[in-house]
């Protein structure tokens, strides 16, 4: 467990108290780590450094190989009709160093688990008791060469049929597939924080103690690496049973609504984009009348990998319920704890700058519109004017195409080299550009501007080199600059070796 501070509505705060005088709210929220008695001592410290080479994907594949290997090895040494010494002896060698990697596999994941977890899984169990049952097989064929035996023709046949039940050994892949399966399902979720404990293992946060971010509850195939929706229910029902409603952000899928008892939402957000602002408003109603309705009740909020949309819609109802007055405070919250830094500082919040913009937008709504949507602004985009253009695809935007979009249907596009639908001007001496619009179009609401590439910009989110989403209400004095760090794709420090420093985009306006 950890404790988080809330201050809601307070000015500056000075060693937990505000400048009003009062102290914070301190809330716990369950971190979904098994609580350790002894984090300093010797076994803690070598548990934390086995844990991740025990748990590791090619370990994993590594034993489910060796399985397979070793059950041909039986097949093989049961079908040979002549018993070659030489050879009978080097199958039951490696056999037997199988098994013996086998037992220490267990054993390994036994300390790193714990006795208590490693035990509690049936599938556990089983597979524990095949490799002690067949490690003692084997010894006794490595070790026994039953020459008195033989003289016995039944206790031949007796001792051929024990060698069979290695064969049971097969079993053991249920087993490695789950384990190979949670590995998958870590590696996917990289550093983001897990829930681990209780028997569970989800790619889940409690953001607040009623806030609960996860991937895409996942079946079939997609539930190898993401997770698994019965699995999800599972943990909802034990830790929430009938006080939790699943909010899913996916435009691109959904899932039978049955496994949460019908208690789903939809809010249709394409990936690596942005909710539209009435989308905004009726989720946080939503959310205000489902938490007003009992103390206990919670919202768990996905997406696909449970990152951008849902922190971008985490953040709108942390400033709807005065949990944050700043978007940006907001925003560094949960990344702080969508994050696991533990494993790596690598952030796992929303980093796409237009998600953040209206996670911005949606304090604006809240302190200076009442919840309400802002006053409707048309206007006509005029000109866009490209900062620091050198290095970018041809250098002198010739190989750009500009494509709008307002409510999923492009207003206007124009290729830069044919200029049909523009004129391009160079700002040489400025290191700039501008695409002047031809008759360009009237847009308001939620708007989205997309830049494509003949010249070989590398592609990012949206199969595009650089894209933008802005609100034409928030708009001032007809002028909106976006820096690099505002624009999506651009953003990422991989691409600054095209997108220097001072990269930007100007949109000018006109009014209708």
């Amino acid at each position: 467990m950890s404790s988080v501070l809330f201050n809601p509505g307070a000015g500056p705060k000075v060693n937990g108290v505000d400048s009003n005088g009062k102290e914070e709210a301190s809330v716990s929220i369950d971190d979904g780590k098994e609580e350790s008695d002894d984090p300093d001592t010797m076994h803690h410290h070598i548990r934390k450094k086995i844990a991740p080479f025990v748990m590791s994907f090619g370990f994993r594949v590594f034993g489910l190989v060796l399985i397979l290997v070793d059950i041909t090895l039986v097949i093989v040494d049961l079908a040979m009709t002549e018993r070659l010494s030489h050879v009978h002896d080097t199958l039951e060698a490696v056999s037997l160093a199988i098994s013996l990697f086998f037992l220490v596999d267990v054993i390994l994941r036994v300390y790193v688990e714990g006795f208590k977890v490693y035990f509690s899984s049936k599938l556990n169990i089983a597979d524990a008791c095949i490799v002690v049952v067949t490690l003692i097989i084997t010894m006794v064929y490595s070790f026994s060469d039953l020459s008195g035996a033989k003289l016995i023709p039944r206790v031949v046949s007796f001792f051929r049929a024990l060698r069979i039940i290695i064969l049971v050994r097969i079993f053991r892949l249920a087993s490695q597939k789950k384990e190979l399966e949670k590995v998958t399902r870590r590696m996917v979720s990289e550093n983001k924080r897990r829930y681990q404990k209780d028997g569970f293992d989800l790619d889940l946060t409690y953001v607040t103690d009623r806030i609960i971010a996860m991937s895409f509850p996942s079946s079939g195939k997609q539930s190898f690496y993401r997770n698994p929706i019965r699995e999800v229910a599972r943990f909802l029902d034990t830790k929430h049973e009938d006080h939790y409603k699943v909010y899913n952000l996916c435009s691109e899928k959904g899932y039978d609504p049955q496994f949460f008892h019908y208690r789903v939402e939809r809010v249709f957000i394409d990936d690596h984009n942005v909710p539209s602002l009435e989308a905004m408003l009726k989720y946080t109603a939503s959310v205000r009348e489902w938490m007003a309705a009992d103390p206990r009740n919670i919202i768990a909020i996905h997406c696909k990998g449970g990152k951008g949309r849902t922190g971008t819609m985490i953040c709108t109802w942390l400033i709807d319920s005065d949990q944050f007055e700043s978007a940006q405070d907001s925003l560094d919250y949960f990344g702080e704890r969508r994050t696991d830094q533990s494993k790596s500082s690598k952030f796992q919040g929303v980093e796409t700058p237009s998600q953040s913009r209206y996670v911005g937008y949606y304090e604006i709504m809240k302190n200076k519109y009442n919840r309400q949507l802002p006053p409707e602004k048309s206007l006509k985009i005029k000109s866009i004017r490209i900062h620091s253009i050198a290095g970018v695809g041809r250098g002198n935007g010739t190989d750009l195409k500009v494509k709008i979009i307002v409510r999923k249907e492009t207003v206007f596009q124009c290729a830069c080299d044919k200029q049909d639908k523009c004129t391009l001007f160079p700002d040489a001496g400025n290191n700039a550009v501008v695409v002047s619009l031809q008759d360009g179009p009237v847009v308001s609401g939620d708007v989205k501007v997309m830049f494509e590439s003949s010249a070989g910009l590398p592609k990012g989110y949206e199969n595009c080199p650089f894209y933008f989403w802005f609100n034409t209400s928030f708009v001032e004095q007809n002028r909106l600059y976006l820096s690099r760090e505002e624009l999506d794709n651009p953003h990422k420090p991989k691409t600054w070796d095209i997108y220097k420093e001072d990269f930007g985009i100007t949109l000018s306006f006109s009014d209708v």
